[in-house]
């Protein structure tokens, strides 16, 4: 029994007493709801623990969804997860307990309901400026310092429509977006939110921070308009769904607001205030705010660095009708003094351009100077910094040795990367390097830190970079074509997003042996969205493979080139669909120079052995490294990755028309269906090729690869088991893409050994049946088809066609980069053909099985597959299908649950199944060849 009085705490906890409250509350936070529910039922403590109403907040924040505040934290979570109904009183009499305080729980209660209403904010520091004009803007503030402006939104309609009432009024039935603190999404309707607004008293409130809010609500975005001053933006040639979030809608109440950081990708902002006060707070780039650590992360190893200061902040208060400029690279923290309305956009313009590139690429020891101040870049010397310009801000020494004498001793360095990245660096070298040195926020200075070792078209880029690798490829060329003006810029920032300069001294060594023209001012930078460097200069395509390290990028132009000499020997209609090949060999970069070694894919080069000694059993084949050698390297792209002085590299003629990707939107419904029509033709003479002889095919190290399955498929059976044994770890990495209740189901979904996917047993005797393995692109995506209207059809409108001949009267297509092929089952072609190219419509799936007419099992005959095989739920080819999507080596699934919604609510990997792939049961039941 417990006993009242002074002693409560350690009579209600028992063993437990000598934890403080703080560790308490957080190990409660760990428990499950139900379970937490149990431990309130223990003593009056564990009560009082369990009911507090920021731990019911994160359990809430922890599950996401449709938001509807219950007027507590407790009732709101318990509702959501159906754990209690809507008229049940969860609490009937409230419990008061003598004999125990918490100075913790009391502060923690104080944050919660104290009002700032009480406090005194002074204008601060931060200069106010009117009628300001744009040469004064970019010569004193762009880039240089965060500034308060005035009568820039005086004419906007928001200035009288954006209030609470009114906004209410007008879209209190909208969903919005909520401010984000798990990786659940958090949306609410307006007139929920107020009513939340209203009854809470959370230490850090909810706030509405919606990217999305002009299509939810597009009457929004014309009741401003983004101002003079800012109105450059080099994102903009962008399509939308391709650029970064840029601009938020922002509603938020009293001790609402956002803590320290930087905005991502260096981009500068401005944000305007149309009713409420805000007060800010910014520090200067590269000085840590006082008490915020800054996480480093890093391919090499996590480190968190905490950099005291004694640099005062600039602060100011914003006042209605204000719109603020946050320079690039400025920390900033915002604290709503009562209820506000915002809007506020982020963008890159000339001033920042180079130090967004910058951002952009791979490596983190530069991210640390931008972001986190020198000290976050541990053992890089410091080039001289007297040429540096004014401006600059001067390390303070005092600082620097408390953090020194912090990272000593914090133990925030991994140990198991720490020891070997920096075992040789000393602290006193910071002493030493820096002392009285400057840190400077110029292209130049920063730009030192970049990782050289790194090629940065290749290298995998940060998960926190706010724009993607292909994305970003596409961005700076399609600046390089649209602002020929700016193109000195736009090469200095592509130098240091994607190594442009190092790729085009490798295309002119390459154009200078085989004699082709020099390029012109607008084919300088690299086209596409592929992982390789590729040059479009006149007619001809100079790609260079560079992507996974020179042994994966070797095989890949190997089995480039047996294929391309299979087509021939063969007679394929392919032919005539895809690249002419004009030339092919290595680039190798020796002594400060760069020197072509042609190559034909026969025979083992020289040059290749030096750098790259291979021990293949094909090493003596006509195709060393054709496809047999590369099942052998291995199907996962884990192969070597470090850098090497030489790349392989082709050179094609350019096949008439565009890719995929860019027409797309101009194309009607029928034009998309004869498409789809001659890729059925196409991928059916892709699957029907003979695969190259292969002797003494390697063993896979696959205790679970049986004898008696066919060598050709071992190495396939092996990694298909490889992923699978690894397959939860393999899903939860893509961020919340796939349902953690179908991560939870996906090894009991998945055959118990992937052979059953293309072994199947005949009935009567029982013998094994395989199904034949065919060619595989792999990347048939829509960026890997370039089409051509024939010019004397014009539409294609209601054509049909059911031959190859006919085709090409109709919809001229060609096919490009085979560099992926590998051997497999044909249904992983129809992955990246209906969720990429087909974007899951299904009459352009039809359409292309009417012409593929090739069955998804094929054996000797086909009567060996179809007539035969028992085990129906392997043979279905949804299933199969489905089961190649979820070990795909890439995120297949994002597309599924992207392009149909309503799965990101299924409950088994069935529905998904079904909903997506149902179709391939239908066709392989009315196949005409199955009837033969």
């Amino acid at each position: 029994m417990e006993s009242a009085g002074n002693d409560r705490r350690g009579a209600a906890l028992g063993g437990l007493a000598v934890l403080p409250d703080e560790l308490l509350c957080a190990i409660v936070d760990l428990l499950q709801p139900t379970d937490i529910g149990r431990l309130a039922c223990v003593s009056s403590v564990m009560y009082i623990l369990c009911n507090e109403e920021p731990l019911w907040m994160s359990k809430y924040l922890f599950v996401g969804g449709h938001f509807e505040y219950k007027g507590s934290w407790k009732k709101t979570t318990l509702s959501r997860l159906n754990l209690c109904s809507e008229k049940s009183e969860l609490e009937q009499k409230a419990r008061h307990f003598d004999g125990f305080n918490s100075l913790y729980l009391y502060r923690r209660w104080y944050r919660c309901f104290t009002t700032l209403s009480s406090y005194s904010f002074d204008n601060g520091h931060v200069e106010r400026k009117d009628d300001l004009s744009l040469d004064h803007f970019r010569s004193q503030y762009d880039g240089k310092g965060p500034v308060l402006l005035g009568k820039l939104a005086e004419s906007w309609p928001a200035r009288t429509k954006w209030s609470m009432q009114q906004l209410v009024h007008d879209y209190g039935e909208v969903t919005f977006r909520i401010s984000q603190r798990s990786p659940k999404k958090i949306i609410m309707k307006l007139k929920d939110y107020v009513s939340y607004m209203e009854l809470q008293h959370d230490e850090d409130p909810l706030y509405i921070f919606d990217d999305k809010f002009g299509e939810s609500a597009p009457a929004l975005l014309e009741d401003y308009r983004v101002p003079h001053l800012f109105q450059e933006d080099l994102f903009d040639v962008l399509d939308y769904e391709q650029r970064p979030a840029f601009r938020w809608f922002i509603i938020g109440p009293e001790r609402s607001g956002a803590s320290w950081h930087v905005d991502p990708g260096l981009t500068s902002a401005w944000n305007t205030l149309l009713c409420g006060r805000k007060r800010w707070a910014l520090y200067p780039p590269g000085r840590v705010p006082g008490g915020v650590t800054v996480h480093v992360s890093a391919e090499d190893g996590d480190v968190d660095i905490d950099t005291p200061t004694s640099l005062q902040p600039l602060e100011c208060t914003q006042l209605p009708g204000e719109t603020i400029f946050v320079p690039s690279g400025w920390w900033h923290c915002v604290l709503n003094l009562e209820t506000t309305v915002a809007v506020t956009q982020n963008f890159v313009n000339q001033s920042n351009f180079e130090h967004v590139c910058l951002d952009m690429a791979p490596g983190h020891c530069h991210k640390g100077v931008c972001r986190a101040g020198l000290l976050a870049v541990p053992g890089k010397s410091v080039r001289d910094m007297e040429n540096h310009p004014p401006g600059t801000i001067t390390l303070n020494h005092n600082d620097m040795t408390r953090t020194e004498e912090r990272l000593k001793g914090s133990g925030s360095v991994r140990a198991s990367n720490s020891e070997s990245q920096y075992s040789s660096f000393e602290f006193s070298d910071v002493d030493k390097s820096l002392e009285n040195q400057v840190f400077s926020y110029d292209i130049g200075f920063l730009s030192q830190f970049l990782e050289k070792e790194k090629d940065h078209y290749t290298s995998v880029w940060s998960p926190t970079n706010p724009i993607g690798q292909r994305e970003a490829r596409e961005w700076l060329r399609r600046l390089w074509v649209l602002k020929p003006e700016l193109r000195g810029l736009i090469w200095k920032g592509a130098c240091l997003a994607i190594n442009v300069d190092k790729w085009y001294a490798c295309l002119e060594e390459i154009r200078a042996c085989h004699s082709l023209p020099a390029p012109s001012e607008d084919e300088k930078l690299p086209v596409g969205t592929g992982s390789n460097p590729v040059f479009i200069v006149s007619d001809n395509v100079i790609k260079i493979n560079a992507e996974g390290g020179l042994g994966y990028s070797a095989h890949g132009l190997g089995t480039e080139l047996e294929f391309y000499d299979l087509l021939r020997k063969v007679g394929s209609p392919l032919v005539n669909h895809i690249p002419e090949i004009i030339a092919s060999g290595f680039l190798v970069y020796e002594d400060g120079v760069y020197r072509t070694v042609p190559w034909n894919g026969k025979g083992m080069p020289d040059v290749l052995a030096k750098y790259y000694p291979l021990e293949l059993s094909y090493a003596n084949s006509c195709f060393p490294l054709g496809l047999w050698s590369k099942q052998q390297f291995g199907m996962d792209g884990s192969a070597e990755s470090s850098n090497r002085p030489i790349w392989p590299y082709m050179v094609t003629r350019k096949c008439k028309g565009d890719i995929f990707a860019h027409v797309r939107d101009t194309l009607s419904k029928a034009d998309l269906l004869n498409l789809a029509s001659s890729l059925g033709v196409q991928m059916r003479n892709i699957h029907l090729l003979p695969l190259p002889h292969g002797e003494s095919l390697p063993e896979p190290e696959d205790n679970n690869v049986k004898d008696s399955d066919p060598p050709e498929w071992k190495q396939v059976i092996s990694t298909l088991n490889r992923r699978k044994n690894n397959i939860k770890k393999h899903l939860a990495t893509w961020g919340g893409t796939v349902p953690t209740v179908l991560i939870e189901k996906a090894e009991e979904y998945l055959p118990p050994d992937m052979n059953s996917l293309i072994k199947f047993v005949k009935d009567g005797d029982g013998d094994s049946v395989y199904t034949f393995p065919s060619w595989i692109h792999s990347d048939i995506m829509d960026d890997n088809i370039l089409t051509q209207r024939a010019p004397e059809m014009g539409s294609l409108t209601d054509t049909k066609s059911t031959g190859d001949g006919d085709l090409e009267k109709l919809n001229e297509i060609h096919i490009i980069d085979f560099s992926d092929l590998y051997i497999g089952d044909p249904l992983c072609d129809l992955i990246p053909l209906h969720l990429d190219v087909f974007r899951g419509d299904i009459d352009l799936l039809r359409e292309y099985l009417r012409s593929y007419q090739l069955p998804f099992l094929r054996g000797k005959s086909n009567n060996d597959i179809y007539k035969s095989v028992q085990n129906s739920k392997f043979s279905t080819a949804s299933y199969r299908a489905m089961c190649y999507c979820i070990l795909h080596d890439d995120n297949v699934l994002a597309a599924i649950f992207g392009l149909w919604k309503e799965l990101r609510d299924a409950t088994s990997w069935e529905d998904v199944e079904h909903l997506v792939w149902d179709d391939l049961n239908r066709y392989q039941q009315s196949s005409p060849t199955l009837s033969s």
